[in-house]
């Protein structure tokens, strides 16, 4: 930490590397960064909100199960663990990253599928119970896939989309969900963080005003899970898709999780009916009968592999707390916004993110119109933050495995690359 003049007031930092190698040294979570892989090279990475880097031990458990489960017990491993493990997994998320209470999560298909199912489910079961309920809300800056997803899955039942209209450098607002539910909204989609600016919605609150409008709501946790405090339950969420490749750390394409609250489990129908769905998994018989709890909502044959090395981060997110995790999280974000000020004055660039950290998830997203072509420039040197349209270069911090050292280097690299960019 800084020392203190004669006054009590803390004394200004020598230079920005003697800054970050003060906040590192404070970091109750630093040593968690060495069990990383990567983590030790001079690779800058602000990608973490996109694919997280793999720990030693995913490594080491991989490797294990080739040899002894897989190798060892084939066709056993089935009756002996395989089965279980996709609401296994899904109860540690429960029980570390959302809140949610056991039997309401499980490991699924991809993102895609799993929100397709659920939407759907929830669409159904709403107008089923009231023909006035059509609408299904989203936001005109929610992820492609959420947006692509409602728009289809309106067409293909017969509803239409009500779509919000939100400010890019911010996300929902309680004042325009309000304006945009009512009698004929079906269900409500919205994602906790908004993937370009980072804004972090008021989830309790948005939740409450879609059930007061008689509303299902879904919400996507794919940059939220394992990076922001999550009370699905206490808040009143209805059902809840997220990715685990990125702050989970599962590895390209692991298996998204769905959360679907106990009391709406038995009314809900998912459209993709697989054998792994079926009351008696194995019984082969002549019709589909919907097994209870989360198994209904499985389809097809799980993806054991895909799933296994995001265990380890779940049990490291147990072991220090997701509260913890949000404090380094904030602290990294805030230091980036104050590198960008400093760094970045007088070079056209602006933060496109919420300034408020209460308003803020992991990641702070960079305006300018080069971005892209830095992106560019930056991945060659080892550099690797995100590039997303128009003109925004995302600083993604991953709170367990980013240094403050590493996020001044980033910047310093950031702010040379939109120099090179300017000059003709």
């Amino acid at each position: 930490m800084n020392t203190v003049d004669a006054a009590g007031a803390p004394e200004p930092f020598a230079s920005l590397a003697d800054e970050a190698a003060a906040l590192d040294a404070a970091d109750p979570l630093a040593a968690v960064r060495d069990e990383f892989i990567g983590a030790e090279s001079t690779l800058v990475y602000f990608d973490g909100n996109s694919l997280g880097r793999p720990l030693h031990r995913s490594a080491e458990r991989l490797e294990r199960f080739v040899h002894e489960q897989w190798g060892g017990r084939l066709i056993r491993g089935w009756d002996e663990s395989w089965m279980e493990l996709p609401f296994q997994i899904g109860d540690t998320i429960g029980r570390s990253a959302i809140g949610a209470a056991p039997g309401q999560t499980v490991i699924g298909d991809s993102t895609t599928v799993l929100l397709y199912k659920l939407i759907r489910a929830a669409f159904d079961a709403q107008h089923a119970s009231d023909p006035a309920r059509v609408e299904i809300v989203v936001d005109t800056d929610n992820f492609p896939t959420d947006r692509y997803l409602v728009e289809g899955i309106a067409t293909e039942r017969g509803g239409r989309v009500r779509w919000i209209d939100v400010d890019r450098a911010s996300g929902v607002t309680a004042e325009a969900l309000h304006a945009a539910v009512g009698p004929q909204t079906a269900v409500v989609v919205l994602s906790q963080i908004a993937y370009r600016s980072g804004y972090l919605a008021d989830a309790p609150a948005l939740t409450r005003i879609a059930h007061e409008a008689g509303a299902l709501i879904l919400w996507d946790l794919c940059h939220s899970a394992g990076s922001v405090a999550i009370e699905a339950d206490a808040w009143g969420f209805d059902l809840a898709v997220g990715c685990t490749y990125k702050y989970l750390n599962g590895g390209p394409g692991s298996p998204a999780f769905a959360y679907v609250a106990g009391r709406h489990q038995a009314s809900l129908a998912q459209p993709i009916q697989g054998w792994m769905g079926n009351a008696d998994v194995f019984a082969m018989g002549p019709e589909y009968v919907p097994s209870p709890g989360m198994r209904r909502f499985l389809s097809g044959t799980p993806p054991i592999v895909g799933m296994l090395a995001l265990q380890d981060t779940l049990a490291l997110i147990e072991d220090v707390g997701i509260d913890a995790i949000r404090t380094k999280s904030i602290a990294l974000t805030e230091f980036s916004i104050r590198l960008a000020d400093e760094l970045l004055a007088g070079l056209g660039v602006t933060v496109a993110s919420p300034r408020d950290a209460a308003e803020r998830g992991g990641h702070v997203t960079l305006q300018h119109p080069s971005m892209r072509a830095v992106t560019a420039t930056l991945w060659a040197q080892d550099v690797i933050p995100d590039y997303r349209d128009p003109g925004g270069l995302r600083i993604g911090l991953s709170p367990l495995s980013t240094s403050f050292a590493e996020t001044l280097a980033g910047m310093i690299a950031v702010r040379d690359a939109v120099t090179a960019a300017g000059r003709p």
